[in-house]
This record gives C-alpha cells, structure tokens and sequence, in this order.
C-alpha cells in the first residue's frame, strides 16, 4: 500500500505549495489553470480536501457486501449482514458509526437520499430526507443590504442551519424495509462512542486544515487538545455525549430526536452560533417528515439505470448525460478506457446536462421541476449540439416540451461537498444505494447533543432572483428543501437484475463522479475498484476539469515515458479546444458489483473506506 500525503499541518502546507506550483507550471506549458478566482473558492468548492491516495484491491464475497468510507463503519454493517439484517439494517448501523469516526461528511445532524430495492418484490423505492429551510426563512437570507454575505459565513453560522432529515428517513426505511430491532442497530456506535476510536489520518489533516478557530466552542473541546492542535493520529476520540443521544434515539425512536431534550439542543446551538444566529425552532424539528418520491430511470446501453429525483439534480443530470451520449461509441472494453474522443464527448453532454440543471431543477414542492428534461426527442435534439470534434462554449439551457424558459431565473448556488456515501447488498438480493451530508467539511462547525450540524441551507441560491428580475428555481423559502447534486444509483441488467450499487460525494461534481464511473463498468468493462480509481474528469459547463495528482505528475514532466499521470490525458484532450482546469477531483465512490458468482466491491482510493462482504 501506497499512501501520499497524511497528516499534519506540514503537509498540508506542502499540498497547498505543490498546487500553487504546478498551477504554475500548467501555465507555462499552455494549459489554463481554474479560472479566475476560481483558486480563492477552492475551499467552497472542495472544503474535504485531498488526504492521500491508498492504492486498494478488489473485494470479492459470495452473498452480502458493505463499500463504505470508514473500515470501521464498514465492519459494523458487516456483522449485521451476518446477523440476517437486511440491507437497511446494515446501511443505518453504517451511517451511525460515521457519524462518529468521519464527522466531517455526514451524520444525524444533517440528511440523505436512499435508494432500495426489493428483490422479493421487485420493486425500487427512493426517500428523501434532505434537510429543509426553517419556518423564519426568507428569500433574502443571505443578504446584507442587497449583497451576497461572503460565503465561509455563511456557513459557520446559524443561517446555514437546516432542519435535520436523517433521523426521520432511517426510521421510515427501517419501518418498511428492516429486520433486527432497531435499537440493535445503535449499539456498534454507541459501544465506539464510549470506548473511543482512533483517529484516523483524514479526519486529522481536516480538522488540521480547519483549524480550531473555525468551530464553535463546544466542538473545539471534542476535536482539539487545549492548545488548539487537532488529535493526532491514532489518539483514542471519545463521545460520551453522543453515546447518550443515540441511546435515547435507539429506545425511544425518532420522535426523541424531534422533540424533546434533543431538539431543545439543537435549537439552542443554533440560536447561539458564530456570526449569526440561527432561527430553527421546536415546531420546525416537530414538523419534519421523510418523503418517499418516484425513481429517475432511464435505459442505457440496454442497462437501466436509476437515480434519486428532486430536489436532487443528480439522477436527471446523470440520465441526461447518459442519454445524450448513447448516440456516440465511446469505445468498448479496458482498453478504450480514457480515451481522448469519450473524454470529449462525455464532457460535452454533462454541459448540456449541468446548463438545465442549473436552470430548472428545485425543490419540487415548491418549483414546478420540467418532467420533459427526459423526453427522449428534446434529448435527441440537444445532443446534435454535441461536435465529436470540438469544445462547445458555455452552453444556454435547453426549453424541453411545455416549458417557458424565460420564467426561471440564473442560477447562483455554490455547492460544498463534505458528503459520503454507502452501498449495500444483502444476502436476499435486497440492496440500498445512499449518499449522506451535513454539506461542507464539518457541516456549521457547530455542535449539539454530542453531533454536528449542517450547513445545508448555503445549498440554496444566495441570489433570490437572477439580475432580469426573474425567480431562481433554488430561492429560499419556508420549509424548502435546497438542491443537491447527490446521486445515489442503481443499475439493473436486461433482465431486471440488480447490476451495480454505487454513489460519490462531491459537491456538483458528484454528477462527475457517477458518470464516470457507470461508463467505466458499462462502457470499458471496468471492475468496480478499477472504476472507482479511474481519474476523475468531465465539465460542470465550462473547462474541462480532470484530476492531478502532484506527487506522480512532477515525475511525468521529467521522465514521461515512464508514467502517464492524469496531466497527460489533458494533453490528449486539449486538441478539442477544452480550456482544461487540474484540481484535487477527491471523489469518494463506493461500489458493489454484481456478477454471476457473487459480489466484487470497490472503494475509493483517494478516501479511508473499504468494501467487505462475505
């Protein structure tokens, strides 16, 4: 195993150096950097920085898999497969257990989308449990005199709060889909909470790269000594607190999270944030439900494939581009993979899918989402826009059938990504695809009752109306639910067989990460750890962003002939006419397999997690 770089405020300094630097060298040899100002954004962009990169085999088990962030998390959903747990079961004990040892992605403090299947009846069910706008909220929440308030504020105060979902949506799926009693599934979290957990490399170069200043004084006393350094590597973390709150959720339910001491808490912690208060109340925890909503699904390449639908954008904007690719060979087997024409073409049609993504899609409670942006004419339509030889300009949105396009406005949501994802098969065939957040690293940075909250709210558009006057589809409003490009996924054979389990983190470019990765098992034929270690690539409507890795593409410049880093493929790439934009592309997708004798598992290799089954 391979590990560059881990740990420290030194090596962080050195990753922030070697960007600098070879956004440098980039420069001198003609290929563009991020755009302008893009470099001071970064940290909105990508706040869960890169950590390392851990070479990782291929997993392989005969009847149920885990593919998870954490080998801890992993190893708990695990022993409840063994146990006879569905699928659900082992997702929720998973999710719980991260909550603890990857605090910076995801937790009962902030929501998720799942995806499940049924084997027994065949039938494919996704919930919704994103975080929604407090009943004080108003359009201009992030405004100060008609100005944007800088974005980092925003999030590390109480603005950025939204009402948790998780709780509430691990109940329902347990309701309907469970098998162990749900108190069972707290106890692996509860026992690691009062025992403690090492800390781990990431969550210490994070907590590092943060900095103590940057969290509320309760959360500052969990992660940091008193001098303010961050945990070191392997220090025994304990959450008593924490352990407290799961007990009472595992034995009272849900309803204690939404009412009671609990929420009291949240409430409280949310009031007393930095820089501004925050304005959830009890009745906004009471008020909280779950929403079971239909699949997105489209056929590709004879495989159905399946999604989450608003108010994420991930599963439209994944099936746009897959469907506005199906025209275009992008070559078969591994060794078509990476080649430079599919490179084009794939980011081709995640323009066109990203300019109707950013103008159409909202909460759909609130904002009537076009149900034709898959009308299989208006897609056939706009992948003629696609030139097999030449990068198109930013393209306009699209007005598919029935639409007035001149109603919605311009979109101006930034989008963070501290996120994770979990995959599940169970020994009946029963699966779950879920990705989880509390949106940036450390969500508010704000602590309540042993967890931290979210800063989901900065999902929304800070910019009620674009500068004609017209709504923005993602506005804030009471009670709504912000856009998200989270993409849980599900792929079926022509047979109706579950194929593949998969999602990423990623902020907007979770789309990115999915698309790749569903062409690489589809298209090239990848098993699902050379899928998830490909190098991320693709377009979110301008340049063309492909992933660097500064401790291999030094080398290539020297002795290219010995190596062929991601900078290399950009150079294949660049005769198109792509501006190309290197970055840090810290994916983190899960995937689980399924293939005629048993399961093979992937994990990310620029993360922490594993894939484990038996």
């Amino acid at each position: 195993m391979t590990t560059r770089p881990s740990g420290g405020a030194h090596r962080t300094g050195l990753m922030r150096w070697a960007f600098s630097a070879w956004a440098a060298v980039l420069l001198a040899i003609g290929l563009s950097t991020l755009p302008t100002g893009a470099l001071a954004q970064r940290g909105y962009i990508a706040p869960e920085a890169a950590t390392g990169y851990s070479e990782k085999s291929l997993a392989q088990a005969k009847s149920y898999m885990v593919s998870a962030a954490n080998p801890l998390a992993v190893e708990a959903g695990v022993r409840i497969l063994q146990e006879g747990g569905s699928a659900v079961d082992a997702a929720i004990a998973v999710q719980l257990v991260l909550n603890l040892v990857e605090p910076q992605s995801s937790g009962i403090g902030g929501g998720a989308f799942l995806l499940h299947w049924d084997a027994e009846t065949k039938e494919l069910k996704s919930y919704d449990g994103r975080e929604t706008a407090p009943a004080a909220a108003r359009p201009d929440r992030f405004l100060r005199d008609g100005r944007r308030i800088p974005f980092d504020e925003a999030v590390h105060s109480g603005l950025s709060i939204g009402v948790p979902g998780l709780v509430r949506l691990l109940e329902e799926v347990h309701r309907r889909h469970g098998k162990l009693p749900w108190a069972r599934l707290f106890e692996p979290a509860i026992a690691l909470a009062e025992n403690g957990f090492p800390v781990s490399p990431r969550l210490n170069l994070l907590l590092t790269w943060m900095g103590a200043e940057n969290f509320d004084p309760a959360a500052r006393r969990l992660y940091f000594s008193e001098n303010g350094s961050a945990w070191p590597v392997g220090y025994r973390l304990k959450n008593p607190e924490f352990a407290g709150t799961l007990r009472r959720i595992a034995e009272e339910g849900a309803e204690a999270f939404y009412s009671g001491e609990i929420a009291e808490k949240i409430v409280a912690a949310a009031a007393n944030a930095p820089n501004h208060r925050g304005d959830i109340t009890l009745a906004d925890l009471a008020a909280y439900k779950s929403v079971e909503r239909p699949p997105i699904c489209v056929i590709y390449r004879r495989h159905r494939v399946c999604g989450m639908g608003p108010p994420s954008s991930g599963g439209i904007a994944v099936a746009q581009t897959l469907k506005l690719l199906e025209p275009f060979d992008l070559g078969r087997g591994p060794e078509a993979a990476l080649n430079p024409r599919a490179m084009h073409l794939i980011a081709e049609a995640e323009k066109l899918a990203f300019a109707d993504r950013d103008y159409y899609i909202g909460d759909p409670d609130f904002v009537q989402v076009p149900l034709t942006l898959l009308d299989s004419d208006y897609l056939a339509a706009r992948s003629q826009l696609i030139n097999p030889n030449a990068a198109m300009p930013r393209p306009a949105p699209g007005t598919p059938p029935g639409v007035q396009r001149q109603a919605f406005g311009v979109d101006a949501t930034l989008e963070s990504v501290g996120t994770s994802h979990i995959s599940v098969v169970d020994a009946a065939g029963n699966a779950v695809s879920m990705t989880t957040t509390i949106e940036s690293a450390f969500g508010s940075r704000v602590l309540a009752a042993g967890f931290l909250l979210n800063n989901e709210l900065t999902d929304f558009s800070f910019l009620p109306e674009d500068a004609e006057g017209r709504p923005v589809a993602n506005a804030v409003a009471p009670g709504k639910r912000p856009r998200s490009s989270m993409a849980p996924t599900i792929v079926f054979d022509e047979a109706g067989r579950v194929k593949a389990v998969l999602g990423s983190p990623g902020g907007s470019r979770i789309i990115l990460y999915v698309v790749k990765a569903l062409i690489a098992l589809i298209d090239w034929e990848l098993d699902a750890q050379a899928a998830a270690a490909l190098v991320n690539f693709g377009s979110r409507g301008g340049a063309f962003e492909i992933e660097y890795d500064p401790a291999t593409d030094w080398r290539a410049l020297i002795r290219p002939w010995l190596s062929t880093p991601p900078l290399w493929q950009a150079m294949r790439v660049k005769p198109f006419g792509h501006e190309i934009a290197p970055d840090l592309l810290t994916s983190g997708l899960h995937i689980i397999v399924v293939r005629p004798d048993g399961l093979e598992g992937g994990a990310d290799p620029r993360r922490e997690g594993i894939a484990l089954g038996d």
